[in-house]
């Protein structure tokens, strides 16, 4: 009989930590009703199912209604993740939403997510960080926990990029998808929670993924607009290449921190962005075909939604039990990149 894995202790253990444990206490998701498949696109663009299927992995996506905005999107999945944690939302203290798609870009999406669930008592503001937006706000929001100045945070991964998609660009229009995830933080006694959170970005690159239109440097214009300049702009062999060697890094950083070994990880889950993008990273991370959750063929990449969703999903099919390890690895514009290992 093999020995037992030894006890997961919290990193911070060995330099004398004494705040908080913070964790993930309930989570919940939303997409919007409509199917987009790839026949669908078909229709639209030069493409084919067989194309986009063998490149990305993806089959179909959602794609929001003209009047559902991200702060809709964002309210119903933060009120199912209330749901799931036996709270109102006035027991929230703070909310933080991650989003490249606010509703305007003042105020922020966060406070009009407030405003809609009723969450008065909570301070509310967004972050920007593309697709590694909900885990960068899952370490900002414990922060707050474990220094005592909040006991209930609510943070939230929400899109609706079929606004800014150019719909004539067959290189980016297949790739993308709308839909919001959320997550309750709170101390949870006797349990380790978000064991370690790693961060990384690097502006050299920031323009291999980006919207140039609609802020300061080039503010919206009859020419702006004719030119396409508020639309997605990505590089995409680029972008490929430097998603795998982030991802990979942000990941073992990750396990180093926490001296846990990629086989005791219960369920990897990786941005949603590539199939192939996700099969290069746990090759070379070594984790077998099991160890990973997959949704990226039914929604696209949802980007700081992305590991959201595929969180609660993963939680309601019962991948995940609690005590299980869970290892999130993202990637995106920025450039960006993170990892997050939880012991659920």
């Amino acid at each position: 009989m093999s020995a037992a894995a030894p006890p997961v202790q919290h990193p911070r253990a060995k330099d004398g930590f004494r705040g908080r444990t913070c964790s993930i206490t309930a989570v919940g998701s939303y997409v919007p009703t409509r199917v987009l498949t790839n026949a669908d696109l078909e229709k639209m663009v030069d493409t084919t199912d067989e194309w986009i299927t063998s490149r990305t992995g993806i089959k179909e996506r959602r794609i929001a209604a003209r009047d559902e905005y991200t702060s809709d999107i964002a309210a119903q999945a933060a009120t199912r993740a209330l749901h799931h944690a036996g709270l109102t939302a006035n027991q929230l203290d703070l909310i933080i939403l991650a989003t490249i798609t606010p509703d305007m870009l003042f105020p922020s999406t966060a406070c009009l997510v407030q405003r809609k669930i009723g969450a008065h008592r909570a301070a509310a503001f967004d972050i920007e960080a593309a697709c590694s937006g909900f885990i960068f706000g899952l370490e900002i929001g414990q922060q707050f926990i474990m220094s005592r100045t909040y006991n209930t945070i609510l943070v939230i991964g929400a899109e609706k990029l079929s606004t800014i998609i150019d719909w004539s660009d067959r290189s980016t229009c297949v790739l993308f998808g709308d839909g919001a995830g959320a997550a309750i933080l709170q101390n949870r006694p006797n349990s380790h929670g978000l064991l370690t959170v790693c961060m990384g970005s690097d502006g050299n690159k920031a323009d291999l993924l980006s919207m140039p239109g609609g802020g300061s440097r080039c503010p919206a214009t009859e020419k702006s607009v004719a030119d396409r300049l508020h639309y997605l702009r990505m590089d995409g062999k680029e972008t490929f290449k430097s998603a795998i060697g982030a991802m990979l890094t942000a990941a073992q950083e990750a396990l180093r921190r926490c001296d846990i070994d990629i086989g005791r990880i219960k369920c990897v889950i990786p941005h949603q962005a590539n199939q192939r993008i996700i099969d290069a990273v746990g090759e070379r991370l070594g984790v077998r075909p099991d160890q990973v959750f997959v949704n990226v063929d039914r929604y696209g990449n949802t980007s700081a939604a992305s590991v959201a969703i595929a969180l609660d999903e993963a939680v309601r099919s019962g991948r995940v039990q609690r005590g299980d390890l869970i290892l999130l690895v993202v990637f995106g514009a920025g450039l960006t990149w993170g990892a997050a290992v939880i012991e659920w």
